[in-house]
């Protein structure tokens, strides 16, 4: 049995938070596209948890995929310091 790795280790290996944008056809009217976002944290280029949903959506469910669009973001980023152009005084 795989062992579950914690989020800290998920993070050491540069898993990173992804978000799919997943246009479908709908099963009765399929000349009309719904949209499904879905998100997990998952390891890039080859997300195989997104890949695993996918499959699982075109051998389980109705809807036809027509397309998918995905973004990535990493988890450990370095901190952005902003700095402000006034300073305001209240008594």
């Amino acid at each position: 049995m795989a062992q579950k790795m914690s989020d800290l280790n998920k993070m050491l290996y540069d898993y990173r938070l992804t978000t799919a944008e997943i246009l479908y056809h709908l099963p009765d009217y399929p000349a009309i596209l719904q949209s499904f976002v879905w998100q997990e944290v998952d390891l890039p280029p080859e997300f195989p948890v997104l890949t695993r949903f996918l499959h699982f959506w075109e051998k389980e469910l109705d809807g036809k995929l027509h397309s998918v669009k995905v973004a990535s973001r990493e988890l450990i980023v370095p901190a952005q310091l902003v700095y402000c152009e006034g300073m305001f005084n209240i008594h």
